[in-house]
């Protein structure tokens, strides 16, 4: 399955992992329809901070960082005039206002996620004009190998869901194999 890992996440209170490695993290289902929007493709999300009772364990597979370019709006590098308003204050704009640039995602393999994702940013370097770009890694999206897929990811409950009774395979027996994400049963 894959799973995105937000760098937000790992830097609050994230272990980085490599290759090969066993974790077990909760994981939280990805809607369908925004499987490729905010969730880069991803079957599940990995929440430190709730989700369910129960972690998912499984052995690393691929670990590829999902960059995303953005437009920035304000430039806090710009040289302004200092101008004094009402009592002598200089007032200086800080900060930058990031949009996401549609489609414009990229995925690096790497063997180990990093803790921290900063030093995988890019911009365009001063003297510049506004907007420009910046180019973050906002993310790891890796591929886990599960094997007990009985809790694997966290539901919301859907008050909409349908029940169509079946229960097994074509014979209307139980096939014994627990569903897969995704898996209406």
């Amino acid at each position: 399955m894959r799973v995105l890992y937000e760098d937000w996440q790992m830097g609050c209170c994230g272990t980085p992992f490599t290759v090969g490695d066993e974790v077990a993290w909760k994981l939280v289902a990805v809607d369908r329809p925004d499987r490729q929007g905010d969730h880069h493709g991803a079957d599940a999300w990995v929440e430190n901070h709730g989700g369910p009772d129960r972690p998912t364990t499984g052995r690393v597979h691929a670990i590829e960082l999902v960059h995303q370019e953005y437009t920035a709006h304000h430039d806090p590098l710009t040289v302004e005039p200092a101008e004094p308003r009402s009592g002598g204050l200089v007032f200086r704009s800080t900060g930058r206002a990031l949009e996401p640039v549609p489609g414009a995602r990229t995925l690096e393999p790497v063997e180990r996620c990093p803790k921290w994702f900063d030093e995988f940013e890019e911009e365009e370097q001063p003297p510049r004009r506004v907007p420009f770009r910046v180019r973050r890694a906002v993310g790891a999206l890796v591929t886990l190998d599960v094997r007990d897929l009985t809790h694997v990811l966290h539901v919301p409950d859907d008050p909409d869901a349908e029940d169509d009774g079946d229960d097994g395979d074509a014979d209307g027996e139980p096939d014994g194999a627990p569903p897969q994400p995704g898996d209406p049963r």
